[in-house]
């Protein structure tokens, strides 16, 4: 398949692209700076964001599959700039199916937001709010839309690649995952869906 990646050089999005393109699919890495995604050549790289409609138009005429992997930000960025972003490039993945990455703390436990449950770490509280509206954002999206969100368990950083994980539908699925895992999922939601227009978090 054609996969276009937004916010390809982060964390999680740089292993989304490390996976697409290890499965032998046709991968565009796009992020701000444009730069290549290390130790993955096969992706081609391209300068563009959230914000930039014609790009996000133009790479999802052109791919089968979209993921937007980049988040808000964590060192005081505008989260509703981000919103904004988000909402443009929602509006213009066109045909492509889009799989958004999502937040922990916006899954639900027993009908309540993660978020909102006593002991949620308040430093990540910011993140986890516009991350929840982030989901109402692709939950409002038309019914031609084809739209996955995966949101990773609370804890998620780089790791081993186990290729093991499991997952809970808008609900978090244990406490942790590493970003390869995370990836591993991604891939095997594109490759065979079972979350059509659905939210569900995935962990180790």
């Amino acid at each position: 398949m054609k996969i276009a990646v937004i916010g390809a050089t982060g964390m999680i999005g740089s292993r989304i692209v490390a996976e697409a393109a290890a499965r032998g699919h046709e991968v565009t890495a796009a992020s701000r700076s444009g730069k290549p995604v290390e130790g993955v050549p096969a992706a081609t790289a391209l300068s563009a964001d959230l914000a930039d409609g014609a790009a996000v138009a133009k790479m999802a005429a052109a791919s089968d599959v979209v993921v937007l992997a980049a988040g808000p930000s964590r060192t005081g960025g505008d989260h509703g700039q981000w919103l904004a972003a988000l909402e443009t490039a929602l509006a213009n993945v066109g045909d492509a199916r889009v799989v958004v990455v999502g937040g922990a703390g916006a899954l639900l436990v027993n009908g309540s937001r993660l978020v909102d449950l006593p002991g949620f770490p308040d430093v990540y509280k910011p993140e986890a709010v516009t991350m929840a509206a982030a989901y109402d954002l692709v939950a409002a999206l038309p019914e031609s839309v084809n739209w996955t969100m995966q949101a990773p368990a609370p804890e998620i950083g780089p790791g081993e690649r186990t290729g093991t994980y499991v997952t809970a539908l808008d609900a978090p699925a244990g406490d942790h995952i590493s970003a390869e895992d995370f990836a591993v999922a991604v891939l095997d939601e594109i490759e065979k869906p079972r979350y059509v227009r659905a939210r569900y978090g995935v962990a180790n």
